[in-house]
């Protein structure tokens, strides 16, 4: 088991990388000055699983009192509704400012249980245990937890960081392939933010990427954890550089919402985002076409989605707007200028994300 460690201060806490977890998540919790009453929160698929392993490794401990809450999978789960549900059930388990809610799943798991820990009492104690690839190279990592609104999404929510994040590379091998590419999206954009040998890696390891070579899984998660540990460290609550994380994901929440949060998972979205992004560095002089098309055939090999249906040009843009990243009606931008390296802009033309968006959605 690989460990990293996210720097924070008093808020620090270490990403636990390896093979058939579960047991260590069980024993870091009575090792941990906790209440060990333990709320965990998973869906329908996870549970349907991993539900009895978890339960039967919980089982062993005595001391341990345990509830499982399952909620229905996918994004249309992160809503006040769900969140009311999971507070009377952390009522009716008595659960107290030192017990624990674990997530167990991914990015929509992560994000609500998050919420939930850090609002009930004013707070208690979280642990991620990812399960999807997406999860676990991104949303399980940094501390930001959130729900939806109708009107658009994330934009309630909370900075919580969790005690551990447990990765399990072995839950992937029960992801459908559609999952596992949807996470590469995240992956992808590592390389393009900050780390060019890390791209040059993924364009050699597509194969056993797509294969699900356990090693090569463990590098990519283990460089795009290392990646956001190191831009959280520096910045926590995304005042300056942890917006960098955000290449691509301006378009892909306006992609989300236009299409009811049901066509496209966060990661495809993601995807095409990062190739509207990056016809936008084109047409603004900040990258040339082969950089543009090499992100575009990467994206392409790894079988991920380059275009969007169901939407139209004057839908997703205005749904930009509505993002939580806009500050005094300007759209922040993180536009590449190489790979390794992009810089934020809000002064992109009406005209030029227009073009953008023309090429992407068919």
């Amino acid at each position: 088991m690989e460990k990293l460690k996210v720097e924070l201060g008093e808020n620090s806490y270490n990403i636990f990388i390896g093979e058939n977890l579960f047991d260590d998540v069980a024993k870091f919790v009575m090792d941990s000055d906790f209440s060990k009453k333990i709320l965990v929160v998973t869906d329908e698929n996870i549970f349907k699983i991993h539900g009895n392993n978890l339960r039967e490794i919980f089982s062993r401990y005595e001391d341990i009192n345990f509830e499982i809450e399952v909620i229905p999978p996918g994004e249309t789960s992160k809503i006040f509704y769900e969140v009311e549900n999971l507070y009377t059930c952390a009522i009716e388990s008595n659960l107290d400012r030192k017990s624990v809610v674990i997530a167990l799943g991914g990015g929509v798991v992560g994000d609500l249980a998050g919420f939930v820990a850090a609002t009930f009492l004013r707070g208690v104690n979280f642990i991620q245990v990812p399960t999807t690839l997406l999860a676990q190279v991104d949303s399980s990592v940094g501390g930001k937890t959130a729900i939806n609104h109708r009107l658009g999404k994330n934009l309630i929510g909370a900075f919580y960081q969790p005690k551990a994040v447990f990765i399990d590379v072995t839950t992937l091998k029960t992801l459908p392939e559609r999952e596992i590419k949807a996470g590469l999206g995240e992956v992808v954009k590592y390389g393009v933010i900050c780390d060019t040998n890390f791209f040059n890696y993924l364009e050699k390891n597509i194969e056993g990427i797509l294969g699900g070579n356990v090693e090569v899984l463990k590098h990519i998660i283990k460089r795009s954890c290392e990646i956001k540990a190191a831009v959280v460290s520096r910045d926590e609550k995304e005042s300056g550089l942890r917006k960098i994380l955000n290449f691509g994901h301006t378009i892909a929440h306006a992609i989300e919402e236009e299409t009811g949060y049901t066509r496209y998972s966060h990661g495809e979205a993601v995807a095409i985002g990062m190739i509207g992004a990056a016809s936008i560095s084109q047409a603004l002089g900040y990258v040339d076409a082969e950089k543009v098309d090499r992100l575009k055939n990467l994206i392409e090999n790894f079988g991920m989605y380059t275009h969007c249906k169901y939407c139209n040009v004057e839908g997703v843009y205005n749904a930009l707007f509505r993002d939580k990243k806009v500050i005094g009606g300007k759209l922040n931008w993180v536009l590449m200028k190489d790979f390794g390296k992009v810089e934020i802009y809000d002064n992109v033309p009406e005209k030029i994300i227009k073009e953008a968006l023309t090429k992407i959605i068919c």
